[in-house]
């Protein structure tokens, strides 16, 4: 441990960190990766940490508070963070300042991270919302789904997998107008939650890993140039005494595919294992490794 950089609040939950540029704004040869955004899943809150400064003594450097998310964008529950291809920075919530189901974006300016507002038109926004990925080039943004904040709180339970606390869609966006253009309903059982993209920047293709169905989907753009989903992995769930259901579904809550696009890794969080999988023929990809 070299360094220790402590936030001033408590019950923040921060959840997936991001950078304040992406490789989508490396044309631009004048952003660096200085800062992190941190947003958090429960109060809401987003804290800017400077890295550039000093790369081993992280500061600090802005607060955005949650009153400011909810007034001017009735968002809350933070996800995900990635920079857009312009600079600015996207954040995925959960649902609304209330904890009831409502998911979208909200944006931040990619130079001063002053709070712009929602980046999705508000006709479009989805039930819930958690993760996504984007492909700049086929101008197209793919979201997963999550769950409703303020009914998970209380803790898992089967039955809300067929009352909707569980999101089951995987939505397609255009990029540029910020519309949704498509929804794939993968199944009540599904809990649709990371998405990602092959790094190929030309790739029309990349997978949403499903955790509570064991499922990995292949979604691609087809010959008729729309989008369509395909199973490709399917992980058993486990037999099991003494748990809340007598099967116990891997939970694949993370994927990260290899930077050369060979590979995709899977973390199996209930199971215990993680799993590497060769995607060299993307529809079927085969299991090479496990630990």
């Amino acid at each position: 441990v070299i360094h220790r950089l402590p936030v001033p609040n408590l019950k923040d939950e921060l959840h997936c960190f991001g950078w304040s540029a992406g490789n989508t704004c490396f044309e631009d040869c004048t952003r660096r990766r200085r800062k992190l955004i941190l947003p958090s899943l429960i109060s809401t809150r987003i804290y800017v940490v400077d890295v550039g400064t000093q790369c081993h003594a992280p500061r600090l450097c802005k607060i955005i508070e949650p009153v400011d998310v909810f007034w001017k964008c009735n968002k809350g529950h933070l996800t995900r963070t990635h920079a857009l291809p312009n600079g600015d920075i996207l954040i995925a919530n959960m649902g609304d300042a209330a904890g009831r189901g409502n998911g979208g974006f909200i944006v931040l300016d990619g130079e001063t991270f002053d709070l712009k507002g929602n980046w999705e038109h508000e006709c479009g926004a989805p039930p819930t919302g958690h993760d996504f990925w984007f492909q700049p080039r086929h101008n197209v943004l793919v979201s997963s789904a999550g769950l409703v904040p303020r009914r998970a709180g209380y803790g898992f339970n089967p039955d809300d997998l067929h009352t909707g606390v569980f999101g089951r869609r995987l939505n397609v966006w255009n990029l540029s107008c910020r519309t949704l253009i498509q929804c794939f309903d993968l199944g009540e059982d599904s809990v649709p939650f990371s998405v990602r993209f092959l790094h190929n920047p030309d790739a029309a293709e990349g997978y949403v890993s499903c955790a509570m169905s064991g499922v990995i989907y292949r979604f691609f753009k087809n010959e008729a140039r729309c989008w369509a989903v395909e199973e490709a992995i399917r992980i058993p769930p486990k037999k099991v005494r003494g748990w809340i259901l007598p099967e116990m579904p891997a939970f694949s809550a993370n994927i990260v595919i290899s930077r050369d696009d060979r590979f995709l890794y899977v973390s199996n969080w209930l199971h215990g294992d993680i799993r590497q999988y060769d995607i060299s023929c993307t529809s079927k990809p085969r299991l090479v490794g496990q630990v």
